[in-house]
């Protein structure tokens, strides 16, 4: 937690305070994720993510977390991801790439490890990566036709397909056996020598998603046309490496 900035920090020392008001002794694990502990956290783009294991989960112990949720949603935290460790599991297997993300990036707030002499199953995790890139690719069409290419609905739908692709880039890292870990800046600036895929348009969109740049009317559209086609190069380029035999 003294990796976050000293705001992200105070907020997190009430919300664990709350938390273990209303819940006690039922908390296993508080784990914080995302760009926090990735600490690419940036104030008034970013959300604080909890994830809270749980032996079990009642109603009134939703309740309760509900309640704490509504306190602290006005700084930035999200309501918390509740489990419990069966269910945490079972996610390495149903959810291999949100498992990973979790893992790989995460600060643990009180309580045990949950993520210690756990593993992924390689063939799960391809299979995920494959079924996000082509939804990816398929949404952001869509969602292009149905905002009618208006610049303003660009703008949120290449930062929601950027948000989905890291992720997926990542996996393909780690079945490839590249390294995965460093920031999003170099995740992508990693495609051009693991992958043969131009890297410019998606760190433009990240640019803009972290309140960088902004881009206008006119050169959204075209920024769109680049990620569009960068994001179809990263689609056949991983049906290449599968018919391979490399994932």
């Amino acid at each position: 937690m003294n990796t976050a900035p000293p705001e992200v920090q105070a907020i997190l020392r009430g919300v664990l305070t709350d938390y273990e008001k209303a819940l006690g002794s039922a908390i296993e694990a508080i784990v914080l994720y995302g760009s926090v502990a990735r600490q690419e956290y940036i104030h008034g783009h970013s959300n604080i993510n909890l994830l809270i294991l749980m032996p079990t989960i009642t109603r009134e112990e939703l309740t309760l977390s509900a309640q704490v949720a509504r306190r602290w949603e006005p700084e930035g935290v999200v309501a918390p991801l509740i489990l419990t460790t069966q269910e945490l599991l079972a996610i390495a297997d149903v959810f291999p790439m949100e498992y990973w993300e979790f893992k790989e990036h995460y600060r643990l707030l009180k309580g045990r490890d949950p993520f210690i002499n756990l593993d992924v199953n390689g063939e799960r995790l391809r299979m995920q990566c494959e079924q996000e890139l082509w939804g990816n690719l398929l949404r952001l069409r869509q969602r292009f036709v149905e905002g009618g290419a208006r610049p303003e609905a660009i703008q949120v739908l290449l930062s929601l397909s950027l948000t989905a692709l890291i992720p997926c880039v990542r996996s393909i890292y780690r079945l490839l056996g590249q390294p995965t870990s460093g920031s999003t800046a170099m995740i992508l600036d990693q495609l051009d020598s693991c992958l043969h895929v131009p890297s410019t348009a998606f760190h433009e969109v990240w640019r803009m998603k972290c309140g960088q740049s902004s881009p206008g009317a006119l050169e959204l559209p075209r920024l769109f046309s680049r990620y569009l086609e960068a994001l179809e190069i990263i689609v056949a380029r991983f049906s290449e490496l599968k018919q391979q035999g490399r994932l």
